[in-house]
C-alpha cells in the first residue's frame, strides 16, 4: 500500500472519528450530595394513549439530595409523547441540574399533519410554536397537549438514554415533578398543570426512567 493510500485511509478514519464523537451526545447525571445517585423509584405509569399522569407523592419518599440543590418531589409524573424538539444546554445554573429540554406532544399533538403545520423551536429554556394561516388544532388543545420539559437525569443510565432521544421519536418518561432548592436560596420549581403559560409553566422532571417506544 503506497503512502497516498495510507494518507487517505487516515483522513477517512479521522473524519469518521470526528463525526461519531461530535454527533453522539453525552450527558451526565448531576452529582449527588453523597457521591451516589439517590434512589429514583418509578411513579404510577400512564396508560398508552392517555394524557400525562400526575400522582400523589408517597409519604415515605424523601427529597433527592444533589450537590447543586435538593429536589423536593411535588408529584409523580408519567407520560408517553412524541418529541417535537430537543435542546441541550451547557451553561447557566439550570444546566448543572438539567442539561436538556424536551418539547413533547401527546394525543393529537403527536399526529404528523398537526406537526407539519407548526413551526416548532426552543430557546432560552422555552418552547415556541407558530403556524402560517390557521392553527391545525384549537389553540387551547395545542397548549394543553404539549409542553417544554426540563429533564434532570436520575442517574448516568437515564442521562445517556436522554442523550440518545431524537426529534420525532415517541418516548415514555417516568419520574417526579420537583422543586429545586439550593443552600443560597436559589429555587427552580416545576409547574404542576398542563394548561398554564408564561414564567414557571414548564415541567421540571427528575427522570427515573426513559423508554423509546
Amino acid at each position: 500500500m503506497n503512502l497516498r493510500a495510507l494518507l487517505v485511509i487516515a483522513l477517512l478514519a479521522g473524519v469518521a472519528g470526528w463525526w461519531f464523537s461530535d454527533h453522539r451526545r453525552s450527558l451526565r447525571a448531576p452529582p449527588a450530595a453523597s457521591g451516589e445517585s439517590p434512589a429514583c423509584p418509578l411513579p404510577p405509569r400512564v396508560a398508552t394513549g392517555e394524557p400525562p399522569l400526575q400522582s400523589d407523592v408517597p409519604d415515605d419518599l424523601p427529597p433527592f439530595a444533589l450537590e447543586a440543590a435538593t429536589l423536593m418531589p411535588l408529584a409523580g409524573f408519567s407520560l408517553e409523547a412524541r418529541v417535537l424538539s430537543r435542546k441541550d444546554y451547557r451553561s447557566g445554573r439550570e444546566a448543572a441540574l438539567s442539561p436538556v429540554d424536551l418539547a413533547l406532544g401527546w394525543q393529537r399533538m403527536e399526529e404528523d399533519a398537526v406537526i407539519e403545520a407548526l413551526d416548532i423551536r426552543q430557546s432560552s429554556r422555552w418552547y415556541h410554536y407558530r403556524w402560517r394561516d390557521q392553527p391545525p388544532l384549537p389553540t387551547d388543545e395545542i397548549l394543553g397537549s404539549s409542553a417544554n420539559m426540563h429533564m434532570i437525569p436520575g442517574n448516568d443510565g437515564v442521562a445517556q438514554a436522554l442523550a440518545d432521544v431524537r426529534k420525532d421519536e415517541r418516548v415514555r418518561i417516568d419520574g417526579w415533578l420537583v422543586e429545586a432548592k439550593a443552600e443560597d436560596g436559589w429555587r427552580w420549581r416545576s409547574s404542576t398543570r398542563r394548561t398554564d403559560t408564561g414564567s414557571g409553566a414548564c415541567e421540571l422532571v427528575y427522570v427515573c426512567g426513559v423508554t423509546r417506544l
